[in-house]
């Protein structure tokens, strides 16, 4: 690369060699949105519900009842708020890109928008597993106090039913950042994913014709023996991946392609 230094005698030109320029690493890109994720006041308030909410399902868990409850009970009643909300967070830090305006630094600072992609749907399944570890120490504690202050009896097993709700959580993560890439509309995303599923869950139990249509295209249907603990055969694994790939894998593929096609604007 050729340089020009201006002196006070004239101009002087040289020849030196161009700087290293590297790219940004793909850890240092998913740190980066990570923080974009948990650090927004929005978010920390959604934190803030999903503890007061685990802490009352907690509560009640250990009130109700002669005190009798499993560790894995525990397990599934304390992911519950985070099954229901923490996708919401995923879908806030996707949409971020649109609804405040970043879209266009992020994209300038990392052109590779596949990475940036890449780092959001990472991000997302870590908080989520994270989290999930956090609801099983929570479990834990609350199995502790129900031992030592209502006599129950220790059963700390845990089986399919923990090893489904961890599945779960990080399917629908996948699926919060798939909604926000899809639609890039924080109003529009949370309204989808909050609602749509409620309606078709309610149109299941009232078309029961379609009884063995609905674990095909119904996410929630094909879900439910796995965070149950039931046994899942074949049929129920295929179930589970068709309808998965409907309502995660679809709007992931379209979310993406807006993203890889769509104009970058300032607003």
């Amino acid at each position: 690369m050729t340089a020009v230094d201006q002196t006070r005698t004239g101009t002087r030109t040289s020849t030196r060699p161009a700087a290293d320029v590297r790219p940004v690493p793909f850890s240092r890109l998913t740190l980066f949105e990570w923080r974009k994720q948990l650090d927004t006041r929005a978010v920390r308030w959604l934190f803030v519900v999903i503890a007061l909410l685990t802490a009352g399902v907690v509560t009640v868990t250990a009130l109700v009842g002669d005190g009798e409850v499993s560790f894995e009970m525990f397990v599934s009643n304390t992911s519950t708020p985070l099954a229901m909300l923490l996708p919401v967070v995923a879908i806030l830090a996707t949409t971020a890109e649109w609804s405040q305006r970043t879209a266009l630094t992020t994209f300038t600072l990392e052109p590779r928008r596949q990475r940036v992609v890449g780092a959001k749907v990472l991000t997302a399944v870590g908080s989520g597993l994270a989290f999930f570890a956090v609801a099983v120490g929570i479990a834990a504690v609350a199995h502790l106090a129900v031992i030592a202050f209502r006599d129950a009896s220790p059963d700390w097993a845990l089986g399919a039913m923990t090893a489904g709700m961890a599945l779960m959580i990080v399917l629908w993560m996948v699926q919060g950042v798939a909604f926000g890439l899809a639609l890039q509309s924080t109003p529009a995303a949370i309204v989808v994913y909050l609602a749509v599923p409620t309606i078709v869950g309610a149109i299941t139990m009232l078309v029961t014709a379609w009884s063995d249509v609905w674990p095909w295209v119904d996410l929630n249907t094909s879900s439910t023996p796995l965070i149950m603990g039931e046994s899942m055969d074949g049929t129920a694994w295929a179930q589970l991946a068709t309808s998965a790939a409907i309502w995660v894998g679809l709007p992931l593929a379209v979310g993406i392609w807006r993203v890889q096609r769509g104009e970058i604007k300032t607003s």
